[in-house]
């Protein structure tokens, strides 16, 4: 159990908030409380080494456990305790009906004295019940990343940025008509991008999203490291991403999920296990084909899905998908 600290010495805390979701009976939303500011661009450059500089700046984190931290949420208020790493997660019941969209949210870190020591501000999104939601991987799902080949992946994670790194050829367009299917653009479908990328990398995330109109949405990602394990970036132990996704679908009971991947670690199992679990909630599961070596197992992985009445799309390029999508009336 963490204990609570006294924090009257800490100055320079920071409160980070990441995008949050639910409805108006379960809501949640997460962050972290870091001494001193997180390192944040306000400039991109192509120069590798100003790249290289700032991704290690990311891992020079210093979490702050066992503070107080506060939720208001429309005359309510809660409060928790971070964990040893800083983490910090609201679960609550809204007593006024939340509409479908975007909700702010301000989460306050408190001192022993009731001061307030830092404040954070950040946003909850709320769909309709009637929408599908989304389930997407990022790493060679949605970003070039080559996972799967440490060389190439620490490549680019050093000597590039949000505004070079490289999206797949028309993933853009894919994800901006998933997102409208079946609703309005006022309110669009709900995306959850799950990935064994760590918080320390949550803004350029962000940032990469919002440079190439890719749907906003709600990042699930790893624990936090520290610098000396910034090699080790990408690495996460055991079922993380399956019981991030098994948290999504139990929150919206009520919708039809679309699962997002690619083959070349372990999301077809992943979503295999998904698919058993919940086999009349997974309306459909694409998956890219990065590794031709895992080509028949997943294959035969995707078959067994459809036996269970899921649809499937195994494809190289995004229009293939975008067929799909239209041939199952996912999409128009």
């Amino acid at each position: 159990m963490t204990r609570m600290k006294k924090i009257s010495k800490y100055k320079n805390l920071t409160v980070s908030i990441y995008h949050g979701y639910g409805h108006t009976h379960d809501l949640i939303v997460f962050g972290h409380v870091l001494k001193k500011r997180v390192a944040i661009r306000k400039h991109y450059s192509r120069n590798v080494l100003l790249n290289f500089i700032h991704l290690v700046r990311l891992f020079i984190v210093k979490p702050v456990g066992g503070v107080q931290v506060q939720l208001e949420w429309r005359g309510q208020v809660f409060k928790a305790t971070t964990e040893d790493d800083g983490f910090f997660k609201f679960e609550w019941q809204s007593e006024t009906e939340v509409e479908a969209g975007w909700h702010q949210v301000i989460i306050k870190c408190i001192g022993q004295d009731e001061k307030t020591l830092a404040t954070g501000t950040g946003e909850i999104y709320i769909p309709h019940s009637t929408q599908y939601g989304f389930i997407s991987d990022i790493d060679d799902t949605v970003l070039v990343s080559h996972s799967a080949n440490t060389r190439k992946k620490l490549y680019l994670l050093f000597t590039k940025n949000p505004q070079t790194r490289k999206t797949f050829s028309e993933v853009i367009q894919n994800y901006q008509l998933l997102s409208q299917a079946h609703t309005t653009q006022a309110v669009p479908n709900p995306f959850f991008y799950i990935s064994n990328s760590e918080w320390n990398l949550y803004n350029d995330l962000d940032d990469f999203f919002y440079y190439n109109r890719l749907p906003k949405g709600t990042f699930l990602l790893n624990h936090l490291k520290r610098w000396h394990q910034l090699f080790k970036t990408g690495d996460a132990e055991g079922d993380t991403k399956l019981r991030r996704a098994i948290r999504v679908l139990n929150t919206f009971p009520k919708q039809l999920f679309v699962l997002l991947g690619d083959n070349s670690q372990k999301d077809p199992g992943i979503y295999a296990s998904l698919v058993g679990l919940y086999p009349e909630r997974i309306f459909a599961v694409y998956i890219r084909n990065i590794d031709t070596k895992n080509e028949t197992n997943t294959q035969e992985i995707l078959a067994g899905m459809g036996a269970l009445g899921v649809h499937t799309c195994f494809f190289s390029e995004n229009t293939e998908a975008i067929q799909h999508a239209r041939k199952i009336q996912l999409i128009s």
